[in-house]
């Protein structure tokens, strides 16, 4: 009896400290990430992912680190992800649409500022950006 006590009581403190070190991953990536250490950040963020592999919150910040890195394929897909895990993450929809609109996709920028307008709270002053932008695009006319 008191041998599986032991034995119960030494699998539970070995399973909490280890969820309990693999959710300070997150953190420690977002120091580094502050202190500009991008290499370290990001091999934080992806590793917090194979523990965490739901927390959009790392998505968003490897696509940052590939914005900062000009990764541009590994950024759109980081945030794509983002925005499965977190279709209401407002900065995530800005930066994808800032992505598209850089790469001429403006069926696709309408469609996103569409849901941005729905779900921006603290962004919502760069939809008049993205419409300034897309006003400001006409069709050239070499006649």
């Amino acid at each position: 009896m008191i041998l599986k006590f032991l034995i119960s009581m030494f699998l539970y403190f070995i399973f909490v400290g280890f969820s309990l070190s693999n959710e300070n991953y997150y953190f420690e990536a977002k120091k580094k990430f502050n202190e500009n250490d991008m290499e370290k950040s990001k091999f934080l963020f992806q590793k917090n992912i194979v523990f965490n592999p739901k927390d959009s919150k790392s998505y968003l910040y490897l696509a940052k680190i590939f914005n900062i890195q000009e990764n541009e394929k590994e950024e759109e897909k980081n945030l794509n992800t983002t925005l499965i895990l977190d279709p209401k993450n407002e900065e995530a929809m800005y930066m994808l649409i800032k992505i598209k609109l850089k790469k001429s996709n403006y069926s696709e920028v309408e469609e996103l500022k569409e849901k941005f307008v729905i779900i921006c709270n603290d962004l919502c002053e760069k939809t008049n950006e993205i419409d300034n932008i897309l006003k400001n695009i006409e069709p050239k006319n070499d006649s």
